[in-house]
């Protein structure tokens, strides 16, 4: 799932695996939160590439401003201080062994749609009540297709301007002769939002084999609260 704020910029996928073989048998744009829910309760794993929490830190920040109690940083530790609540451990891990830098779920557009993302948790809650877990060991797991392609030596810059996208499906085909876009080829080459969706599957396979990253368990308390991005660990061809 590649998660927007609004059902039109939201790619969807599903993708059937079988020894030797993964087929692309949805992908479509303009995903509604009911299509959302009925895919993810339909599937063994689900990726979504979205942040599923905000940083302990931020969280702890507004409440105490709604209070008017803020704390000051320190003299000279104002930017390691705004770099706490703008970034969860998840990114600062994800940005230690990647380079890359997720965008901050607190003072980046893409909160927008982890306001959405955290109202479709709660819509696919078991009926005990328990929370869905955020650290990936329940049927969702978060994504982050740039990092997943990094990891996979496939272009993870750039491809989503616009006629980029066919090139990386180029690419990702001659990387995965075992996948199968079929039908939904033609989409996944001219919205990169459709492709998107594609390597989120792609990535949610990985966590579902234990393939992907995961926290340690000094690292899972946080993972609970802010979310944790599952980074594959193996080659495309391990997928299958």
């Amino acid at each position: 799932m590649d998660l927007a704020a609004a059902d039109e910029r939201s790619g969807l996928a599903v993708v059937s695996w079988s020894p030797g073989r993964a087929v692309v048998t949805s992908a479509s744009l303009g995903a509604s939160d009911a299509a959302i829910v009925a895919a993810i309760e339909g599937s063994d794993k689900a990726g979504i590439d979205c942040p599923l929490g905000w940083p302990s830190a931020f969280v702890s920040f507004v409440a105490a401003h709604s209070s008017g109690l803020v704390s000051p940083p320190s003299p000279g530790a104002g930017a390691a201080w705004r770099r706490r609540l703008a970034y969860r451990m998840t990114d600062e891990v994800v940005r230690s062994s990647t380079g890359l830098i997720p965008m901050s779920v607190s003072a980046d557009r893409i909160g927008h749609a982890a306001f959405r993302a955290a109202g479709l948790l709660a819509l696919l809650a078991p009926p005990s009540g328990r929370p869905l877990s955020r650290a990936g060991d329940d049927v969702v797991v978060e994504v982050y297709p740039a990092a997943s392609l990094f990891g996979w030596g496939l272009a993870h810059r750039g491809y989503k301007r616009p006629g980029q996208a066919s090139d990386l499906v180029t690419s990702l085909l001659a990387a995965a002769p075992w996948l199968s876009l079929g039908e939904f080829e033609p989409l996944c080459r001219r919205s990169h939002d459709a492709l998107d969706a594609v390597i989120a599957a792609l990535a949610a396979r990985a966590a579902a084999i234990c393939r992907a990253t995961v926290p340690t368990a000094a690292q899972l308390p946080a993972a609970r609260v802010e979310g944790w991005i599952a980074l594959p660990t193996c080659a495309l061809a391990d997928l299958v």
